[in-house]
């Protein structure tokens, strides 16, 4: 674990009965655990801030994100063959659970955005979700009370978003107006409206020495900051922060 002031601290995780895949802190102290086992396995393991397990749960299939929030929980996001694996969990593309592994949300958007087939990217700010799904590719953000604002995007298929306040950064993705296939390293700066976004301003994700950043692992995505490592070194995270 490391601290936001830099600081590393050590748990050891007992009874660890998954094949680790994913982790994140929950809220109050504690951590998950996601697996890769098939569909409705006990693939979701809860510990304690002590390190001893508290529960398996069944996590869903073809898991892509997890990222927990600041006061209740955290969220999965699932790749289309999740999506569509018969996996009752993993069949609304995101979910909201509690920080006991309890299910309790997943995202059923209204017409015509209703058909989600994968989950592009999620960023948890305090307890807001923001999403990007494929393939009607809108923002959409959420929380604790389930209710969904929706804008359309111009940009699809990110594989990272930071946010801050009418602000939206896209890491990767397509302008079907001017790309013909998705780029990873293009960034897209963007001022979000009532009801869409507009595109003010674009570059190249680069090094701070300049060297273009060609290849990274997908991004963990917290309010203003995308972290990212690359194969420069897995030790090693990158921060992208909206000014």
């Amino acid at each position: 674990m490391i601290s936001d002031r830099g600081r590393i601290l050590e748990q050891s995780l007992h009874d660890v009965a998954v094949d680790p895949a994913a982790l994140d802190a929950l809220p109050g102290g504690g951590f998950v655990v996601s697996g890769s086992e098939g569909p409705n396995a006990l693939s979701g393991q809860v510990f304690g801030p002590d390190g001893r397990s508290r529960r398996r749960f069944p996590l869903g299939t073809r898991l892509t994100h997890l990222v927990a929030d600041r006061r209740t929980g955290f969220w999965t996001g699932y790749a289309d063959e999740g999506v569509y694996s018969g996996d009752h969990v993993s069949a609304g593309g995101l979910v909201r659970w509690d920080s006991r592994g309890n299910r309790a949300w997943s995202l059923r958007p209204p017409a015509p955005y209703h058909h989600v087939t994968e989950v592009n990217t999620i960023n948890v700010s305090g307890s807001t979700a923001h999403t990007v799904y494929w393939p009607a590719a809108p923002l959409v953000e959420t929380g604790p009370s389930g209710i969904l604002r929706i804008r359309d995007l111009p940009v699809s298929d990110p594989a990272g978003l930071a946010i801050r306040d009418n602000r939206l950064l896209l890491l990767g993705g397509t302008e079907p107006r001017i790309d013909s296939g998705a780029r990873r390293s293009v960034v897209h700066h963007l001022r979000l409206t009532d009801e869409g976004a507009v595109v003010v301003g674009r570059g190249d994700l680069v090094f701070p020495n300049g060297d273009p950043v060609r290849r990274y692992a997908r991004p963990v995505c917290r309010g203003p900051n995308v972290f990212l490592h690359t194969r420069r070194t897995l030790r090693q995270w990158w921060v992208l922060t909206l000014p």
